[in-house]
């Protein structure tokens, strides 16, 4: 039994005007299934997507305070006038600079129409097959510790793991990079984004929970009453959903 990661949810004040400047950024398009906004590949009609990592936007009451996120996205480029262009370009959708203290280094950090921090890269080899997105990014004490839980909790391939960053990516050699990275800080409000996971066809959603929990997940509640979906926490507290198949 493992999961897989199918989406990255980001929470919005406004759904439909943050779902659609990640759809232009990615060059993806917007879906309006219910009260969420879903960015996908263009004419991808089938969930979950074969290949990406998707985008749910989910609409709630308040906007993002000054908190740096502790998940943010790495966008990929192909040269340096690629990365220029891209640059130029998000911030023309609304994108802002961010400073997170990152000081002088080759990527450039922005931020969505609501605050939310992500990167453009400059070119890397490792990054040419992944799409738009790179990879997902997230901030933690202990990275070996992470790649234990997230290693065992998904199906995706251990590549590195170090004192300072744990890197996983899908077997089949598609969808971004997940990338746990060593950042000073702890935990301290909850994550305005976290990834969704979703079990294979034919397997049990309660006994992949019931899994997930030995390894060191918590259960978490968020407010979200009764849902088909489980909201839990991993080891260092990063929330995260599994979903039930449709």
């Amino acid at each position: 039994m493992a999961l897989r990661p199918v989406q990255v949810n980001i929470k919005a004040l406004d759904g439909l005007a943050v779902g659609r400047f990640w759809a232009e950024a990615l060059g993806w398009s917007v879906f309006r299934p219910g009260v969420t906004t879903y960015v996908a590949p263009v004419g991808s009609l089938v969930w979950p997507d074969p290949v990406a990592v998707c985008i749910d936007i989910v609409p709630v009451p308040e906007l993002k305070t000054a908190t740096k996120n502790r998940v943010h996205l790495d966008l990929a480029t192909t040269s340096a006038a690629h990365q220029a262009e891209l640059v130029a370009r998000l911030q023309d959708l609304g994108a802002t600079p961010a400073d997170v203290g990152q000081g002088n280094v080759p990527w450039t950090v922005l931020a969505d129409p609501e605050g939310n921090e992500f990167c453009v890269l400059e070119p890397r080899e490792i990054y040419r097959d992944t799409g738009p997105i790179a990879r997902v990014v997230v901030d933690c004490a202990d990275p070996r510790a992470m790649a234990r839980f997230w290693g065992e909790a998904m199906d995706w391939t251990l590549h590195e793991v170090t004192d300072e960053q744990a890197v996983l990516r899908s077997a089949k050699g598609v969808r971004p990079h997940l990338e746990f990275l060593r950042t000073p800080g702890a935990k301290t409000v909850p994550d305005r984004v976290h990834l969704d996971l979703l079990p294979y066809p034919g397997d049990d959603k309660a006994a992949e929970v019931a899994r997930l929990r030995a390894l060191g997940a918590t259960d978490l509640d968020v407010g979200q009453g009764d849902v088909p979906w489980t909201c839990l926490a991993d080891p260092e507290g990063h929330e995260f959903c599994v979903l039930a198949p449709s």
